[in-house]
């Protein structure tokens, strides 16, 4: 019995050493995958500074999801902190003050980060929302670019990023991936939709979704976030709909706006509400009419 015993929990030593050793190396895949590079050629896009332009810039800034990350003056600010776990995500100075992340940033530049999660020197940014951006039009992403260009200047620094080893060893693993693992960089960006209250357009708007609910829309966990977060909706009209609890768009408009549903209960706080408020009305009638159309799908199909 003693032998079968000591047999027993050299077994289990072993095979928890295996799964050590296991993380460890993933980890260290995971290492090497953030400092790949990735060769991009884009096409420039002509910036423009006319009033009209940066008017369109400043509003996809404040309702594109920018300011959840970067804050509303563009200094950047914590993400996510856990002194606990060790994780830190802090987002970066974007803004054309000293120790700006995108000091010299080109129009190619600026397109490599903003739309394929690629930072100047070719290595990918790993907490970028880059599938949300991709399929900006060249008019949208030149709006905002030319915004941030002449955003008052503030004094702060770069990213900041402290990973721990699980995180790291499931980035090794695929199951957690970065924006430009996850484009199709070869697309060429969207043509302008006519701005309207229309299914059309709401699907151009309904790509800044994407990144938490999914390329389907149908919601699920969010990969690489942190474990207390719920899992995000389904927005189609498929099993456990989330979009069913609002009967027409001025409910749904409301709820973006004030994070409370119909019956009063709140919304989770990890929804971008400082974004979502700054939605106007047309891009919400639209986004809603989008959401109606869907093909459904089940709860967590992402």
């Amino acid at each position: 019995m003693n032998k079968w015993i000591r047999r027993t929990a050299l077994a289990v030593l072993g095979l928890t050493l295996l799964g050590v050793g296991s993380v460890f190396a993933l980890a260290h895949v995971g290492d090497r995958k953030a400092m790949r590079r990735i060769e991009l050629q884009v096409e420039p896009v002509a910036l423009r500074g006319d009033a009209a332009t940066l008017e369109r810039g400043g509003y996809l800034f404040r309702s594109r999801g920018c300011t959840e990350c970067h804050g509303t003056d563009g200094a950047g600010r914590d993400v996510v902190r856990d002194d606990a776990s060790g994780l830190l995500i802090h987002a970066p100075n974007i803004t054309p003050g000293p120790g700006s992340a995108v000091a010299g940033y080109t129009a190619p530049d600026w397109d490599r980060a903003i739309r394929h999660g690629i930072a100047r020197g070719g290595r990918p940014l790993l907490i970028m929302p880059s599938e949300d951006y991709n399929r900006f039009t060249n008019d949208d992403f030149g709006a905002l670019v030319a915004y941030l260009q002449q955003m008052p200047p503030v004094q702060a620094g770069g990213a900041e990023f402290r990973l721990p080893l699980v995180m790291r060893a499931l980035y090794g693993a695929g199951v957690i991936g970065d924006a430009a693992a996850k484009i199709d960089h070869a697309l060429a960006p969207s043509a302008p939709v006519r701005e309207a209250a229309t299914a059309e357009h709401g699907a151009y708007v309904a790509n800044a979704c994407i990144g938490c609910h999914g390329a389907g829309l149908g919601g699920g966990r969010i990969p690489g976030a942190p474990p207390e977060w719920p899992a995000a909706a389904n927005l189609t009209t498929g099993e456990g709909s989330a979009l069913l609890r609002y009967p027409d768009a001025r409910a749904f408009a409301s709820m973006m706006r004030s994070g409370k549903r119909p019956d009063g209960s709140a919304v989770s706080p990890v929804m971008p509400f400082v974004a979502l408020k700054e939605i106007n009305d047309t891009d919400l009638q639209a986004l809603y009419l989008h959401l109606k159309s869907l093909p459904p799908r089940a709860a967590g199909s992402r």
